[in-house]
């Protein structure tokens, strides 16, 4: 049996497999994802072609094919037309099976004519990538055998055959929109699956993503890793790559004695931290409350659907969470004003006064509420300043 142009311990073979994989979720975050799809950074010539050659040797996947794909599951994200969603499919097909639902969708000529705009269209996309995709892939192949040998050459391709289709169409697509933690309360399903996932190159962060899709930058919070991010920012210092958005940081200065137009588009542009916020002093209030009624044993497990809008309740819960609204007046208060307050940049065909008006009379109404996280929520509304 051939042996190949090296000879190594079989150790060295499993690290060379995960380091070609790697390369591989790199080219997929940052070119298809990142720079193809939500425009979030440019990328050097240079850079770009080493991204799509790789991919059209290690994937096979057209550029149009994916990102329209991809643009397509934001526009219809957890409906019936969106290519992939745990909550239309089921969590079981889309982890085993996403990558059928791929290929399902790639056929559909339409998502391609509609959101494949702005991505290659030269000469060797035409004439080689995209025709002659599967080829790519063999050439993969002959490559791995010829430098690690017949067996590890042929397991390594196959650890590398299989890599995006379970991590990225399974784990992210699946996982991504069914089971983690949530730091924004975007309008689907979308979580993070952990924030260490140095074999997904930051792509765990989903719901980040989903609430910043245009943004280069995955991560939010300090203990979050975005690998990818972190070789963006290599390639923009060597002039490969020049980020165009990031998602904006709250940034709180001091406190305003009037909520003045400033507050108000302040408040805007930090408006999931502001829920984000709201859903903590939610869950503060809700434990406070829950010790002080009778048989509180009642409402546990209610916590998750307090910050949750009305219409994402599930029919089984809504009678508890009225029961429970019912018995505390302070959580009453404080559930009913979060809607109040989303309503401020909710409402597109209002003007910037009516909406001012409304975020000074929520203010001052959460100020004398008597509830103290209402009135700390306002406090920290009128100290938003723009970045």
């Amino acid at each position: 049996m051939y042996a190949g142009l090296v000879d190594w311990p079989w150790w060295a073979y499993v690290l060379m497999a995960l380091g070609l994989t790697h390369v591989t979720i790199t080219s997929v975050t940052i070119f298809l994802h990142r720079h193809q799809a939500h425009r979030a950074l440019d990328l050097h010539p240079l850079a770009a072609h080493f991204f799509r050659l790789w991919l059209w040797l290690s994937t096979g996947m057209v550029t149009s094919e994916w990102a329209s794909i991809h643009r397509k599951h934001h526009a219809k994200c957890e409906t019936a037309e969106d290519p992939h969603s745990p909550q239309v499919f089921g969590i079981h097909r889309v982890l085993w099976a996403g990558v059928f639902l791929y290929v399902r969708e790639a056929r559909n000529q339409d998502t391609i004519a509609r959101y494949g705009r702005g991505t290659p269209d030269d000469w060797i996309e035409n004439h080689l990538y995209t025709p002659w995709h599967k080829l790519g892939v063999l050439l993969m192949l002959l490559i791995d055998i010829t430098v690690f040998g017949m067996l590890a050459g042929t397991l390594i391709w196959l650890v590398q055959m299989a890599w995006i289709p379970f991590w990225a169409a399974g784990v992210i697509n699946g996982l991504g929109h069914f089971w983690g933690y949530r730091n924004f309360s975007s309008p689907d399903a979308s979580t993070n699956i952990s924030p260490w996932g140095i074999l997904i190159g930051g792509e765990e962060l989903h719901n980040n993503h989903h609430t910043f899709p245009t943004s280069a930058r995955l991560s939010i919070h300090w203990y979050e890793v975005d690998i990818g991010w972190l070789y963006i920012r290599i390639l923009a210092a060597l002039g490969l790559a020049h980020v165009k958005k990031v998602a904006p940081r709250p940034r709180l200065g001091d406190l305003r004695p009037v909520v003045d137009f400033d507050t108000l588009q302040a408040v805007i542009v930090n408006r999931y931290d502001v829920l984000s916020q709201y859903a903590r002093s939610l869950k503060q209030v809700y434990r406070e409350e829950l010790a002080t009624l009778q048989d509180g044993s009642r409402f546990k497990g209610m916590k998750r659907w307090l910050a949750a809008d009305a219409d994402a309740v599930p029919q089984e819960h809504r009678s508890r969470l009225e029961l429970l609204l019912g018995e505390s007046r302070a959580l009453q208060t404080a559930y009913a004003m979060r809607q109040e307050l989303a309503a401020v940049w909710e409402r597109s065909n209002a003007s910037r006064e009516h909406l001012l008006r409304a975020l000074q009379d929520w203010c001052e109404r959460a100020e004398n509420s008597g509830v103290r996280q209402l009135q700390e929520l306002s406090l920290r509304l009128r100290s938003y300043v723009l970045a």
